[in-house]
């Protein structure tokens, strides 16, 4: 998926084929925040502006803004895999946070 960053936000990129128009989303906010444009750079305007109207209004609203995609995850595993992964980083020299970031680069790097 191509994407854009602007203020710690990432937008999706799209293209509509049948409307000539490029479209995104802000990924990883609670609510649907869209934008669009004929352009790549009009897109960006738009993301950009879209960005700054969901700071704005989360600033009247006395919310705090999500950001996308913090680097924070909660996963849920069963005991069993728990304590796999326990085993296996404490054999390796490392926490299991690492462990489980490891784990998924690797498998992120194999499926791209």
């Amino acid at each position: 998926m191509n994407t854009l960053r602007y203020k710690g936000f990432i937008g999706s990129v799209n293209f509509s084929e049948e409307d000539s128009v490029f479209f995104g989303k802000i990924e990883g906010i609670n609510g649907m925040v869209n934008f669009e444009g004929q352009s790549v750079q009009e897109l960006t305007e738009a993301f950009h502006g879209a960005v700054d109207d969901y700071l704005a209004y989360c600033e009247e609203e006395g919310v705090q803004p999500h950001k996308s995609y913090s680097g924070s995850l909660n996963v849920r595993l069963t005991p069993e895999i728990h304590s796999h992964i326990a085993m296996l980083a404490q054999r390796a020299g490392i926490s299991i946070n690492a462990f489980i970031k490891q784990a998924l680069e690797k498998q992120i790097t194999a499926m791209l």
